[in-house]
């Protein structure tokens, strides 16, 4: 047991280096405090420190990332509730300080092999402080989960981040507490910062800024053949982003992404790593591996887990009536690629065969020696909490998946495409994981290490490749990214084109050089749809026949991947009921890719010939090469550019049309042309949606069955067809026989009037229209009308 004297000495020290972080705004006094508490946590053992993180640490991490002000509250209680990230947090200060040694000692603090970082693993190891977490603060899935006791109680076993974490509230007697050890609760903030921050952003939402230097300046850097940036600029950035860093830095001490025997980075007797069955080195790595994906592509998400775990637990998520068709965080694009890279390099490193590619001053990179990447696929049937070579690939696919298609989904119309942007980078970085070495990471070890970039670049033994049959395991696991997602993309980019023709163009054409820059890689994607829409096996001899067997696995993927994303016929977007029961890029109809993707070329063309000025010769060159892609994925010819008169060289309606549904109800719009597109518009809010759909409905039903949708012949009915009837049959006689023809002469004539009304409104390509009863004006009308004739009736016979 500890003398009183060290006990009052920790707790007045703690209470004094609290008071001195929250009097720390200028970098010298951040510098100053960094210095005083890497002396106070050498200085003390973990007993000792115990007061530290009572008191001290609370503020510690309001004050790094900025958030409100925290009291000193006992360590089984949060700080108070941040509202939202401020200036003033030391990791922002930090990143935007031009002074490398101040933003060197925040990171050292907050470094994986720090003296913060060695006392936090050392406290933890003998359990002397516990958190609890503020549960607004948490992904927004959970905290719905967290509100019904019944789900509290599942919810470890749903999702193990949480294992072992959910307590009981001792004053509400009710499972609704989140309690964490230090490390963990610091990880919680660490990734709950980017998701405030972005949150909280103002991205000028209400404007859409037609912005070339937005082309180069927010996105292509990042896509590998687009990049403007030169070196310097990309040292810059990384030197300047603190939080880049420290995430870096976590991953690498963290989350291994090699075969468990090998040499841990960052390995630290302090930190008392060991492989000695304790697994503390995998449970820490599952732990921050779900807690950003959770975080980061999860949080909002009205489906957040795979639908077979929750059928297996009786769960079902109604988020959807909640949180509604909201994309994901915005501002996450460089963070999340940054992880997601980061964890594609365990297949890299499986696949290529990487075997202690060293780097001078940085730990070493190995695979375990024998493994057969021609079984690499065996991933996708990793369960989480078994970590393997490449298994990681395995945790991200389904939120990652989501992520991305929802980005493209639910991106306000209107609105900067910026965010847009990040996440089609992560994708495109996904879907190229043969372009990923370990010197993409070059910069940022020696950033983080202080090593010689010049000299870890000369000694590096990676290079970059193309797409090779090592890959096609990848691929098939992942064969929703390479056709249903590009599929979404496409409506996307129709959904879009009005807002920044140019920079749509050029991403798409980034997704379809991507899809054509192997023909072994096309061929493989038309195998797999060939074989997914056949009925009948091939020979057994084929190579395509060997594809058979990914066929179920594709199958539960569209259906949990895309769970619950359905959207209305008239909302602009391709994705419909039933959509995500097939693959539609290769497909031959008019919702096909290859015809969706021609319609774009012509839009394109309009659109570029319309607001382009001197950079008109560039944009075309940017058309001819997507038409020269689609051929070549298509295996044929693409449309001819159209032309386009002076006088028409600003459409205005083009530019502000957005994209229109391709089908209404269950026809076709191009059979279908509605006088003045009334059925064919989006429901507005002045109608009842569900009666305007039942209405759309019958309507498309009679104007089928009565022939209004082609044109009236001419030639056809232009006489009058009449049946000649002897004078000694027209008599008539008896009183039966008199209402008989009276009966046929009344309906002959309604026929005939029908008969004409139905020519005459083919003549004048009229179409029957039954939505206009649905508007609320109309029903209203009716039923007031119909609950005053129902009153009048109730009095009649009281009175």
């Amino acid at each position: 047991m500890l003398p009183h004297s060290y006990t009052v000495d920790s707790l007045s020290r703690s209470q004094d280096l609290a008071s001195a972080i929250l009097a720390s705004t200028t970098s010298s006094q951040i510098s100053a405090t960094c210095a005083s508490i890497d002396s106070f946590l050498r200085s003390h053992t973990p007993d000792q420190c115990r007061h530290f993180f009572s008191i001290t640490f609370p503020t510690l991490i309001c004050k790094l990332f900025g958030f409100d002000d925290a009291t000193s509250l006992p360590p089984t209680q949060p700080p108070q509730k941040p509202q939202q990230p401020q200036s003033n947090g030391w990791i922002e200060i930090a990143s935007q300080s031009s002074d490398p040694d101040f933003s060197g000692k925040v990171f050292s603090l907050l470094s994986p092999n720090g003296t913060l970082m060695n006392s936090i693993s050392a406290v933890d190891r003998h359990t002397l402080v516990k958190y609890v977490f503020p549960i607004e603060r948490l992904p927004e899935w959970v905290r719905f989960m967290l509100s019904n006791e019944k789900d509290c109680r599942v919810l470890a076993d749903l999702c193990p981040l949480f294992k072992g974490k959910v307590k009981e509230d001792s004053i509400k007697g009710s499972l609704c507490q989140v309690q964490l050890n230090v490390f963990e609760y610091y990880m919680f903030w660490f990734a709950y910062y980017p998701v405030c921050k972005g949150n909280n952003e103002n991205l000028d939402s209400n404007s859409v800024k037609r912005s070339k230097r937005f082309t180069l300046e927010n996105w292509t850097h990042s896509i590998r053949g687009f990049s403007g940036l030169n070196k310097r600029e990309a040292e810059q950035k990384f030197e300047g982003n603190l939080y880049i860093r420290l995430l870096y830095a976590y991953l690498r001490a963290f989350v291994p992404i090699f075969d468990l025997g090998a040499h841990q980075p960052y390995r630290s007797s302090i930190l008392n790593y060991s492989l000695k069955g304790d697994g503390s080195v995998i449970f820490r790595a599952e732990f921050l591996v779900n807690l950003f994906v959770h975080y980061w592509l999860v949080d909002n998400d009205f489906s957040p887990l795979p639908v077979k775990a929750c059928k297996s637990y009786g769960v079902s998520f109604p988020f959807r009536s909640v949180l509604g068709e909201t994309p994901p965080t915005s501002g996450l694009g460089e963070v999340v690629k940054l992880f997601v890279k980061y964890l594609t390099l365990s297949s890299v490193i499986s696949t290529d065969g990487f075997d202690n590619v060293e780097h001078s001053g940085s730990p070493s990179w190995r695979v375990s020696a024998g493994f057969d990447s021609g079984k690499s696929m065996d991933v996708v049937s990793v369960s989480p909490g078994v970590c393997s070579v490449g298994s990681w690939n395995s945790w991200i696919q389904r939120p990652l998946y989501r992520f991305i298609l929802r980005t493209f989904l639910f991106c306000p119309v209107g609105t900067s495409i910026k965010n847009a942007s990040q996440v089609f980078s992560v994708w495109v970085s996904y879907m190229e994981p043969w372009t990923i070495t370990l010197d993409d990471f070059a910069e940022l070890d020696a950033i983080v290490n202080g090593s010689n970039k010049d000299v870890r670049k000369q000694e590096s033994q990676s290079q970059a490749s193309g797409y090779s049959s090592l890959w096609q395991a990848y691929v098939l696991s992942n064969y929703l990214y390479y056709s249903s997602l590009v599929m979404h993309f496409i409506g996307f980019a129709h959904k879009f084109l009005h807002s920044d023709p140019e920079v749509i163009v050029q991403m798409l054409l980034k997704v379809l050089s991507l899809l054509t820059s192997s023909k072994e890689l096309v061929d493989l994607l038309k195998n797999v749809d060939s074989v997914f829409h056949s009925k009948q096996a091939l020979s057994s001899k084929s190579k395509v026949n060997s594809l058979y067997r990914y066929v179920p696995s594709i199958c539960e993927q569209l259906q949990d991947w895309e769970d619950g994303l359905c959207e209305s016929d008239a909302d602009g977007s391709f994705l419909h009921e039933n959509w995500n029961k097939d693959l539609r890029l290769f497909s031959d109809g008019d919702d096909g890719g290859q015809q969706l993707l021609q319609l774009f070329i012509l839009r394109a063309e309009a659109e570029l010939h319309g607001i382009s000025g001197d950079n008109l010769t560039e944009c075309l060159k940017l058309i001819d090469s997507l038409k020269e892609k689609v051929g070549y994925l298509f295996g044929g010819s693409t449309v001819k550019p159209i032309p386009i008169a002076p006088e028409l060289r600003q459409p205005q309606h083009l530019r502000d049309e957005i994209f229109k549904p391709k089908r209404v109800g269950n026809r076709t719009l191009a059979n279908m042309a509605y006088k003045g597109d009334w059925l064919k518009r989006p429901i507005s809010d002045d109608e009842v949606a569900w009666l305007a759909k039942m209405l759309i409905w019958l309507s498309s039903w009679l104007n089928e069955s009565l022939g209004l949708n082609r044109a009236e012949d001419s030639d056809a009915g232009s006489e009058w067809s009449y049946v000649d009837v002897p004078s000694g049959e027209a008599n008539v006689t008896g009183t039966r026989e008199t209402a008989k023809t009276l009966i046929c002469l009344i309906g002959s004539w309604l026929l005939t009037v029908g008969t004409t009304t139905v020519r005459l409104m083919r003549k004048h390509n009229l179409r029957v229209n039954l939505r206009v009863l649905a508007s609320k004006k109309v029903v209203m009308v009716l039923l007031l009308s119909f609950v005053f004739s129902v009153l009048k009736k109730a009095f009649r016979l009281l009175y």
